[in-house]
């Protein structure tokens, strides 16, 4: 299995999205296996600052020059901030993905929400089943 950096005070998603918890709100991005297979991130298309999102339903899109694909809400909440950075420098999520490639913040509808997605160690697992 390629080596991949899963960060252990992030829960994940089946669709590569990791969540941190940061006070009352949650931070989300493309953990860095999906930033590896993309390849190079060109744009991203993301919610503003209010809007609603529902775990499981895509919320926008990111773009590399491989690809185009939708990124999946890993909770239910509203979007309190967008990483205004990402419109200027999409290629933070390929230098950063977990620090300054983060592209939501959101104010969680139910905090224990975070218990439903997987572990470091589950979402590890997950990478290296595909990687067969």
């Amino acid at each position: 299995m390629a080596d991949y950096d899963i960060p252990e005070d992030c829960r994940y998603t089946k669709e590569d999205e990791w969540v941190r918890e940061d006070g009352d709100h949650r931070v989300v991005g493309v953990t860095d296996y999906a930033q590896q297979q993309l390849g190079d991130v060109v744009f991203l298309e993301i919610p503003p600052t209010g809007t609603a999102i529902n775990a499981g339903e895509p919320f926008g899109v990111i773009e590399s020059v491989k690809a185009v694909s939708d990124l999946y809400a890993p909770l239910t909440g509203e979007v309190v901030a967008a990483n205004a950075a990402l419109e200027e420098s999409p290629e933070l999520v390929n230098e950063s993905c977990y620090e300054d490639g983060w592209i939501l913040k959101i104010n969680p509808g139910d905090p224990g929400e975070l218990d439903t997605l997987l572990s470091p160690s589950a979402y590890r697992a997950f990478v290296a089943e595909r990687e067969e």
